[in-house]
């Protein structure tokens, strides 16, 4: 569950985290439809890696919303020229205090999500690769592991005690470093084998996964570094939506692109469309 108890935020911190999910949600939306369009268009042995890249970003368009509406429960909207609706507040600047209304914020939600899609994200980056015989064994691997990563990771993100969140983070950061290294070490000679016309893809979309991961256990930190309770709120939710439209619309549109690069060289009749 959330916080038991949400800290005084200003207008503009509050309008912060608002547009930030709002900008989420948005996305996820898009890219579903795109993603999902672009399947039929797709070889067959790359029309798994481009579902799974739409059933991630459905996923966590769902979770958004969920996320989105508990915010707005959580805070009621003061201003000092009177009581104005949340969707009014939301307009307004540096003229209003959002307070805690009682109802937590549930963090629940977004760790609901990562639970669900990072493994998938994972098993994505895998399939688009055509590793044959490893790709099963490989998902497997990494899926386990960021499971393992998000269930360790949530005691110490619903935590107030520093010690806890340093605790939890640490051994979150157990599975999170094998699968960096699988991604960055392990995988490079399946790289360097992949053909000519998307291997350039293929690393940049493994650069982008590895380099948006690397975010996260930086958010997750900021409360541990002396800000006050208000900024890390604000910091954690801008943060990790910064971090997931990353990880989950860019590259799934990677991955899609490369797809159909590839089915477009394997003979398919396939357009090319950027």
């Amino acid at each position: 569950m959330g916080h038991s108890l949400q800290p005084v935020i200003s207008g503009d911190d509050y309008n912060a985290v608002y547009n930030a999910l709002s900008f989420v949600i948005a996305s996820m939306g898009a890219t579903t439809f795109y993603i999902f369009m672009h399947a039929f268009w797709v070889a067959k042995p790359y029309k798994s890696a481009v579902t799974i890249s739409g059933i991630v970003t459905l996923i966590a368009f769902y979770h958004y919303f969920r996320i989105f509406n508990s915010w707005t429960e959580a805070y009621d909207i003061e201003c000092n020229f009177g009581q104005m609706t949340k969707d009014q507040a939301h307009i307004a600047n540096g003229t209003c205090t959002a307070t805690a209304t009682g109802k937590p914020f549930n963090d629940a939600y977004r760790y609901m999500d990562w639970f669900l899609t990072v493994p998938l994200l994972l098993v994505e980056v895998v399939l688009i690769m055509n590793l044959k015989e490893k790709t099963t064994m490989l998902s497997v691997k990494l899926g386990a592991a960021a499971a393992l990563m998000i269930v360790l990771g949530y005691p110490g993100e619903v935590s107030d005690d520093s010690g806890t969140r340093w605790l939890f983070w640490a051994l979150a950061m157990i599975p999170f470093c094998y699968i960096v290294y699988t991604l960055f070490v392990g995988l490079s000679d399946s790289v360097a084998r992949q053909p000519e016309s998307v291997r350039e893809l293929i690393s940049m979309a493994r650069y982008v996964t590895i380099i948006s991961w690397l975010t996260y256990p930086i958010v997750f930190i900021l409360p541990m570094l002396g800000l006050t309770a208000a900024k890390s709120e604000i910091g954690i939710q801008v943060g990790y939506s910064i971090s997931d439209v990353v990880s989950k619309c860019i590259v799934g549109l990677m991955v899609t692109y490369i797809a159909k690069v590839r089915s477009f060289a394997d003979g398919e009749n396939t357009p090319l469309i950027n």
